[in-house]
């Protein structure tokens, strides 16, 4: 019965934290700057998983709201932000521990999230066709997109302390009200 039990408060979890993560992507073509702010609330949505039922649990989290998001998100830039960075929750704690000092951790990340980016952006434009992800760079834009880049970075590493502080959050406050019998 205990089994029994286990796997429906895990079937029940999951689910309910998949649907707010799509309902949170489906959010993010209202506003321009939701198209970033989004995912990112997505992936918080990742941490109860992964604090209940472990890595291999939280991948499978993450791809089924990755495969959904591409199926029923109608701003596809939201979708594949959340394909190419919503497993960085699941990776980071074994960053953390396998990567003395935080700022080698720091920079590997940094080069994680610059890769996952150039190459979710290079495959958006040149072979999904969204051409219009680019248009704001034409021209004399090269200052803005290295502006970008470095925001996105600074944000990215915010991101990750955001990610540290509700965890233990979830760990002090959270999990005895979700998990009381």
């Amino acid at each position: 019965m205990s089994r029994f039990r286990d796997s429906s408060r895990r079937l029940a979890l999951c689910g309910v934290l998949a649907a707010l993560a799509l309902v949170l992507l489906n959010m993010g073509g209202l506003l321009p700057l939701a198209t970033f702010c989004c995912p990112v609330l997505a992936m918080l949505c990742t941490l109860p998983v992964l604090e209940e039922y472990g890595g291999k649990t939280a991948l499978l989290f993450y791809a089924a709201v990755s495969i959904l998001a591409l199926l029923l998100t109608p701003d596809k830039e939201v979708a594949l932000l959340y394909l190419f960075l919503g497993w960085f929750p699941v990776l980071r704690p074994r960053i953390n521990c396998t990567i003395p000092g935080k700022l080698l951790s720091g920079l590997v990340k940094l080069l994680l999230f610059a890769a996952a980016v150039s190459v979710m952006y290079s495959l958006a434009i040149f072979v999904l066709g969204m051409e219009y992800l680019a248009e704001e760079y034409t021209g004399g834009g090269q200052i803005l997109l290295l502006v970008t880049v470095l925001l996105g970075c600074v944000i990215w590493l915010l991101f990750d302390k955001v990610l540290q502080r509700f965890t233990l959050l979830y760990r002090r406050r959270w999990r005895g009200k979700l998990f009381r019998g």
